[in-house]
């Protein structure tokens, strides 16, 4: 029994030391393998260049297709070229169905230029797209004849009621037979006068339609006689209105195109200058820095013109009307009035 005991102690000691071994052993596989684990996480941070140059060579088969896309629109466009080239109907389609911008505003020029109907639609009538070339003009460009206007009637209750009010302020004229000058110059009921008021000359007689010499001689009552005599006391009473236009026929300003004229529709009455008993006659003419009393008259009847013509011009307005007042009774919307 006593032998058997150190028997035991020797196994378990060599137990004891197979377990220690065991242990060292695991210690180190564990050791190896974290080691191992710790470079193998750096391997695959390094091999991530390697798939960056495979991007690079995907995208450089992408940057050179997308480079090719580039080459393939060129061609489409010389594709088109030639089809324009045959017919002239196809210009539009052509390059509409590859490049829609620059194609609409080419034909929108000549639709444009060309407002005679031809080329768009019916380009193989030039004979009878010459006539539209005229209507389709905008007013400003047309021609007195090209825009075909008439002469406005007017009713005999209305012009015996403007005549009446004219002969009670003494307005000396007369009836004369209807003017058609042709483009819708003319009067229907002209009238001739030869004095604006009773003892005021109009000079030279001034023909035109009764409303404007009503406006006139109510202008000349109201307002300028009573500006003269407050201005230019010294000079007396006024004998003389010296008018540069009345009726005619022609365009704004005698311009070649644009609209009509009111002097050709009678309604328009140009003052040139003021003739008085005594001293100078006022002429019209640039006064806006006049520090003059007459300077102050001018001023004086052409703002209450406003108040009877619905158009007043005078030299400040423009160059065309440097030297009289432009007067004129056209009718506007809304009773709108152009004074300057």
């Amino acid at each position: 029994m006593q032998r058997k005991t150190p028997s035991c102690v020797v196994i378990s000691q060599g137990y004891e030391e197979s377990d220690a071994l065991r242990k060292l052993s695991t210690l180190a596989i564990l050791f190896a393998a974290t080691a191992f684990l710790a470079g193998a996480r750096l391997p695959p941070q390094g091999p991530m260049p390697e798939p960056r140059p495979d991007a690079g060579q995907a995208t450089n088969p992408t940057s050179p297709s997308s480079e090719k896309v580039e080459p393939p629109a060129p061609e489409e466009v010389p594709a088109p070229q030639p089809k324009p080239d045959v017919p002239d109907v196809k210009d539009p389609e052509a390059p509409a169905s590859s490049q829609p911008p620059p194609p609409q505003a080419a034909p929108s020029k000549p639709g444009s230029a060309e407002p005679m109907q031809g080329p768009p639609r019916p380009p193989g009538s030039p004979e009878s797209s010459q006539p539209p070339t005229e209507e389709g003009k905008p007013p400003g460009e047309q021609t007195l004849e090209e825009q075909h206007l008439t002469i406005e009637p007017e009713s005999d209750a209305e012009h015996a009621e403007c005549t009446a009010a004219l002969q009670s302020l003494g307005v000396v004229f007369k009836d004369t037979a209807r003017i058609d000058d042709g483009n819708g110059c003319g009067i229907d009921k002209p009238i001739i006068v030869s004095e604006a008021l009773p003892g005021i000359r109009l000079k030279p007689e001034a023909t035109i339609r009764c409303p404007a010499a009503l406006a006139l001689a109510r202008w000349m009552k109201d307002s300028v006689i009573p500006a003269a005599s407050a201005a230019l006391p010294e000079q007396g009473r006024i004998t003389t209105v010296n008018q540069a236009t009345s009726y005619m026929c022609r365009l704004r300003n005698g311009a070649g195109t644009g609209k009509i004229s009111e002097h050709a529709r009678g309604n328009a009455i140009d003052i040139a200058s003021f003739h008085f008993e005594k001293g100078e006659d006022v002429a019209v003419r640039s006064r806006r820095e006049d520090p003059t009393l007459t300077g102050a008259f001018q001023r004086t009847v052409s703002a209450a013109g406003c108040l009877y013509f619905t158009t007043v011009l005078d030299p400040e307005s423009d160059a065309a009307h440097e030297t009289h007042f432009h007067l004129d009774i056209i009718e506007r919307k809304g009773g709108y009035r152009y004074c300057h």
